[in-house]
């Protein structure tokens, strides 16, 4: 995973404006001890604008695209990347709620193309950029187009987007079956509910692609099974596996839902995300397990929740 922004440190209240106004105040001391009152009201004064001007802002708009430049790019596979946007301002934030993706614009052959996609970062450890994992496809204009981007051009972004909000809690066990680059909106949940202490839920992630070198994130994945593994468990569904494989083979069937996912209950929710036929083969599945019927346009409080 990249490394966070360093400017962010200069936002902190330690780096920002704590260590500066000791300075001013003991370099004062040093040349005219008279002086220190006076230092010491101005130290406050510039410490209570530095901390107002410092406070995250903001940046998305829900209707009206912004221009956002590509400040790095960090291949992550053969067809896959991390794009990382930058903010207007060191200290800003994005303002995507857990659960909720963003809507990327460009001109493709004279006509405007959107497309969805779900930051793998979030706002409550991340200032001044979004990251964005992207799968380039043949077919993918938006992909292609983000693919073949420079590091200084800028693309359109809206948001938020979507019907699921994360809250920590809201069922004991989450069932997610992830396809492609449909881990990004379950990576985004998983870190959220991981690295909240007070969040009891329990993870299940049936993760499916066609080769070994398709898996994305998957030294992530590991390591957060790794640091909470009796909060989480992974499970990999590969086409063609490597001659070296302990997951499972082919493709996501009843029987490897059946073995891992949790019974249907109040208490539980199911998220799908992949390919379309992948969606589709998994809502009857999931239904055949006992699960309600996915509906046409999934809402926060359905059972199974397709993004």
């Amino acid at each position: 995973m990249p490394e966070q922004n360093k400017d962010y440190l200069l936002g902190t209240p330690l780096h920002g404006y704590i260590i500066p106004s000791f300075l001013l105040i003991f370099g004062t001391f040093i040349v005219k001890k008279e002086w220190v009152g006076y230092a010491a009201a101005l130290a406050a004064a510039l410490a209570g604008v530095k901390y107002t001007l410092s406070r995250p802002r903001k940046v998305l708009h829900r209707t009206e695209f912004q221009e956002f430049e590509l400040a790095e790019k960090f291949i992550v596979s053969h067809n896959s990347a991390i794009y990382r946007f930058k903010l207007p301002n060191p200290n800003d934030i994005l303002g995507l709620p857990i659960g909720q993706h963003v809507v990327l614009a460009a001109e493709c052959d004279g006509t405007e193309i959107m497309r969805s996609y779900t930051p793998i970062t979030s706002d409550d450890d991340t200032r001044g950029y979004v990251d964005i994992l992207i799968k380039s496809y043949p077919q993918g204009n938006i992909s292609k187009k983000v693919a073949s981007m420079a590091i200084g051009e800028t693309i359109k972004m809206r948001g938020p987007k979507g019907q699921f909000t994360y809250q920590p809690n809201i069922v004991k066990t989450l069932d997610m079956i992830a396809g492609g680059s449909g881990i990004t909106p379950m990576l985004q949940i998983i870190k959220a509910i991981l690295k909240n202490p007070n969040d009891k839920t329990k993870i299940t992630l049936i993760y499916a692609n066609v080769n070994y070198d398709d898996i994305l994130l998957k030294d992530d994945l590991d390591a957060l099974v790794a640091k909470y593994p009796d909060r989480i468990k992974v499970k990999y569904v590969l086409n063609n596996p490597p001659e070296v494989w302990d997951g499972y083979v082919g493709f996501v069937t009843t029987d490897i839902l059946k073995e891992h996912l949790n019974p249907p209950s109040d208490d539980t929710k199911v998220l799908i995300c992949g390919p379309p036929p992948m969606v589709s083969a998994m809502k009857k599945a999931v239904q055949e397990l006992g699960f309600e019927k996915p509906k046409p346009v999934s809402k926060m409080d359905h059972q199974v929740f397709v993004f």
